[in-house]
C-alpha cells in the first residue's frame, strides 16, 4: 500500500513538473511574440503603427531596401507582371542615392516610398542629435532624387524606442512597423516564405519583405502570395491607404 502512495506522489510530482514547463514555455511564446512588435509609446504620445484597419479586406506588402543591385529589379517587374501598383517601399537614402533610376522606377509603377534614414544604422544606438541628422540627410537626398511627400519611417533594423518616436514625429514621420515577417533574408525556402506570410495573414496585416540582395527566393514567392492574397479576397494597397481610416493598431512595451 505505501508503494502505491510513493509510486503516485511521484507521477503527481511528475505531472506538475511538465505543467510549470509547459507554463514557462507558454510566456516565453507570449513574450517573444509580443517583442515581434517593439512599438513603444506614451498614452498621449507619438505611436508607431503596425496594423491597420482589421474589418477591412486590405493588405500592405512592404519592401525593405538597404543595400544590393540585383534583386530590386526582378522583384518590380514580378509586382508589374501580376498588376501589383501600390507596394511601399522602404529605403535606404544612401542606397537610394547610388541607384537613382530603381527609385524612378519605384515611383513609375505606382509604388509608394517610405524612410529607413540615410545611413541604415540602429537608433536606439544613436544620439538624438545624430537621429535628427540622418533623418535630415535622408530627406534632403529623397528630396534631390524628387521623392516627394515621404511621410512613413521604418527605422534602420526595426529598432526603435520613445526617443525615436518623438524625434520621427517632430519630422512629421509616421513610424511603421510590421505584423508580418516574412523572414525571407534567411531563405528558408520558397514555400516557407509563403506559409510564414499567408498562414495567419488577415486583412490589416502589414507585411515585412526585403528587396536587398539577400534574398534570393522572395522573386518565385511572390507570385504564389499574391496568389493567395486574391484566394482569401485581401486586396493589396499602401500603407498610406491601409492607415488613412484612422483605425490602426499601435502596441506599448513598457
Amino acid at each position: 500500500m505505501n508503494s502505491f502512495y510513493v509510486i503516485r506522489l511521484k507521477k503527481l510530482k511528475r505531472l506538475l513538473f511538465l505543467f510549470v514547463l509547459a507554463l514557462i514555455t507558454a510566456t516565453l511564446m507570449y513574450v517573444e511574440n509580443s517583442w515581434k512588435f517593439p512599438v513603444f509609446s506614451t498614452e498621449d504620445g507619438p505611436k508607431a503603427i503596425y496594423k491597420g484597419d482589421t474589418k477591412a479586406n486590405k493588405i500592405a506588402l512592404t519592401f525593405n531596401i538597404s543595400w544590393g543591385d540585383e534583386k530590386a529589379t526582378p522583384l518590380l517587374d514580378t509586382l508589374k507582371k501580376n498588376g501589383v501598383q501600390n507596394a511601399t517601399f522602404f529605403l535606404s537614402a544612401s542606397w537610394a542615392e547610388r541607384h537613382p533610376d530603381i527609385v524612378k522606377r519605384i515611383l513609375k509603377d505606382g509604388h509608394e516610398i517610405g524612410s529607413m534614414g540615410y545611413a541604415y544604422k540602429n537608433y536606439t544606438e544613436l544620439s538624438p542629435e545624430e537621429i535628427r541628422k540622418d533623418l535630415a540627410l535622408a530627406a534632403e537626398t529623397f528630396k534631390k532624387l524628387e521623392v516627394k511627400e515621404i511621410s512613413l519611417l521604418r527605422p534602420p533594423s526595426g529598432h526603435f524606442n520613445k526617443e525615436v518616436l518623438s524625434i520621427a514625429n517632430k519630422y512629421g514621420l509616421t513610424v511603421v512597423h510590421y505584423s508580418i515577417d516574412s523572414n525571407d533574408w534567411q531563405n528558408p525556402g520558397v514555400q516557407k516564405i509563403v506559409d510564414n506570410i499567408t498562414k495567419p495573414l488577415k486583412g490589416g496585416d502589414i507585411i515585412l519583405l526585403h528587396a536587398s540582395d539577400s534574398v534570393k527566393q522572395t522573386k518565385d514567392a511572390l507570385p504564389v502570395i499574391l496568389k493567395e492574397l486574391k484566394q482569401k479576397g485581401l486586396e493589396n494597397v499602401s500603407v498610406t491607404e491601409l492607415i488613412s481610416s484612422g483605425t490602426v493598431q499601435t502596441k506599448s512595451v513598457h
